[in-house]
Parts: structure tokens; sequence; C-alpha cells
């Protein structure tokens, strides 16, 4: 399976670059995974195609203001790091611009000292493992000083900092947004609950191996970072009851099915417990336990856009980003939806 199998022209001026001012109005394209059957709603509707029984699985990770800017002791030279993933208590693997002055030993000064990260070493791809010290609550200090972690595409300068956070957002730790989750408001997911749907829980922080370029012409030899996961036994139980009694379980977001697929068994029984997961989703997966997903439009030659045409097929899935294109959906993050049965 090559790479350029999921390739597809997109115009920039159709990139989002500002989220919408009521999250639930942006459009939704709703797929027949089976037909390829297309039909253009608004996101609220999605109520529509829920049913009594049937069970939401979000996300609710919460991203980290994880962008620091700062400046080399000594010299003075701005660099900047993310946060991608705590491995001690103040240990971080961080990804830092430019590298050349980010050199084992190095110390960063971000907000006039109020924080400072040593450069302890050099891991996988370059990335740095930097110390850090400060006075306080680390949460609180990045609250003061860091900003959030958009994707390059996006140019333009966030507002407000919670839109690029779901409103269900609990469990710091995400270097990137669970962007399909965005859409939904507290008004639409209580309409959902009254209807009779369950929604369960599961966390996945997300990092930004995810979102890397597939730089692998033959896409079976593309390696996935590991993310943290979690599933309480309450939301295991949730799910497996619902598959049980015939409802679907409809995941929001790559990351919940990534989560939910990593924990199943064979028969689709979900597991509740924590661990880090690196399953890759592509054309030929049988999916273990979702039924319908909800997402955002995804780059192309992405893992993203590949796990979606296994579900839906590459095919289905290309004709109606085409479709998508002509019709001048919003695209990626701050983007329009879809809902693929």
């Amino acid at each position: 399976m090559n790479l350029h199998d999921f390739y597809f022209e997109l115009p920039e001026e159709l990139i989002a670059q500002d989220p919408l001012e009521d999250r639930s109005s942006s459009r939704l394209l709703v797929l027949d995974k089976k037909t390829g059957e297309r039909q253009h709603k608004i996101f609220k509707d999605i109520i529509d195609y829920l049913h009594p029984g049937d069970c939401l699985v979000i996300n609710n990770t919460r991203v980290l203001p994880a962008r620091l800017i700062g400046a080399k002791e000594g010299t003075g030279a701005r660099i900047e790091i993310l946060l991608l993933k705590r491995k001690q208590d103040n240990v971080w693997e961080t990804l830092v611009k430019p590298g050349k002055k980010a050199r084992p030993g190095a110390r960063i000064s971000f907000g006039d000292g109020i924080l400072v990260g040593e450069v302890i070493d050099i891991v996988e791809e370059g990335n740095r493992l930097v110390k850090f010290e400060y006075e306080g609550i680390f949460e609180e200090v990045l609250d003061q000083l860091g900003e959030m972690p958009l994707p390059p595409y996006i140019t333009h300068q966030l507002k407000d900092r919670e839109r690029y956070q779901t409103v269900y957002a609990k469990h710091n730790g995400s270097a990137a947004a669970p962007t399909a989750g965005l859409h939904f408001t507290e008004e639409l997911l209580e309409q959902i609950r009254k209807k009779g749907v369950k929604i369960a829980n599961v966390t996945l922080h997300v990092g930004l191996g995810t979102f890397r370029p597939v730089k692998v012409e033959n896409i079976l030899d593309h390696h996935m970072h590991s993310e943290f996961y979690c599933i309480e036994e309450e939301d295991a139980r949730l799910i497996n009851d619902t598959k049980e009694a015939g409802g679907r379980i409809i995941s929001v977001g790559t990351t919940s099915t990534r989560t939910l697929e990593s924990v199943a068994d064979e028969d689709g029984t979900i597991r509740a417990g924590s661990g880090w997961t690196d399953i890759f989703i592509y054309p030929g997966y049988r999916f273990k336990v979702i039924d319908a997903l909800i997402t955002n439009f995804h780059l192309p030659e992405s893992t993203l856009l590949m796990l979606v045409s296994a579900l839906a097929g590459r095919e289905h899935v290309l004709q109606a980003y085409e479709e998508a294109v002509q019709e001048r959906y919003r695209f990626f993050s701050f983007g329009d939806a879809m809902l693929i049965q």
C-alpha cells in the first residue's frame, strides 16, 4: 500500500484558521461506509443520527499550554521548546528549535527565570530531554508562561485558548487537541444524554507523533509513536454493556478509536486499565469495537486519513473529500466534521 494512494488536492484557503463562534454550527458531512452515499448537514444535526441505546465515546484529555519561548543562558539566543512527554517528575521529552543551540548542558530561561530548563540528553529523532527547575506547581507555571501548541498550518493567533480544548477536557497531558470533540457544546451533550445515548470517557494523551508526516513510500514501514491511555472500569463496563445490548459504539475522533481498538479483546470486549499504545490502523484492519466515527477532515497522506479509510474504504473517503473540497468545507483542526456510519 503506497503513500500516494492517500493523496488529495487541497486548496490552502480551505484550511480553517479560526474556530467558529458557535462550536456546533460547523458543517457535517455524513458518509455511509457501506454505500459511499453522502449527506450535507450542520454538526448539531448529529443528534438525528444517534439512537437510544448507542454509546458515544469521548477523549477527555486536556491540552497543555506546552509551547515555551525562552532565552539560552549566556547568549540570550531565542529557543522554542514544545513539551511532548513527561518522563519523570521534572524531566520531559521535548522538541527544541533550533536544536543546534540546545546541546546537553545548555540552560534555557523562561519568564525571566520563573522556569529554567537544562538539556540533559538527546534521544530518538533529535528530541531533547529537559529537566526543569521552578518553584510551586509545574502546571501553574506552565499556565502562566506557556502557549497552546497549535499545528503549524494554523497561522492566526488564538484569542481564547479554551477554544483549543473540548468542553469536556479534564486530564492534562496532550500536545494537541482531539479535534473531533471541539464541535460539541454542553447543551448538545445534554440533548444527546436526554435522547438515551450513553456517554463513555477514555483518556488518550495526544502526542505529536500522531501528526508526523509519513516519510516512507510503503506505509507498512511506518512506525507510530506511543501515547498514554487510560480507561476506567465504569467506562469499560458502559461500552461492553452497550455492545451486549445491541447498541452502537460511536467514537468521537481517531484518538478515542485508537484507544478502544488497542485495549479490546478479539471479541470486542473492553478491558479497563492504562498503558501505552502505538497502534497503526490502515485499510485491511478489522475493527473490533467501533461501529461509527465522528472525525474532522485530515491531512493528505496522513495516518489519520489511513485510519478513516480503514473504516469506510479508501475510495469512499477520497470521493467524500473531493466533494468536501468542491462544497468548500473547512479542513483540519478548526474545520468541519464527518460522521462515518
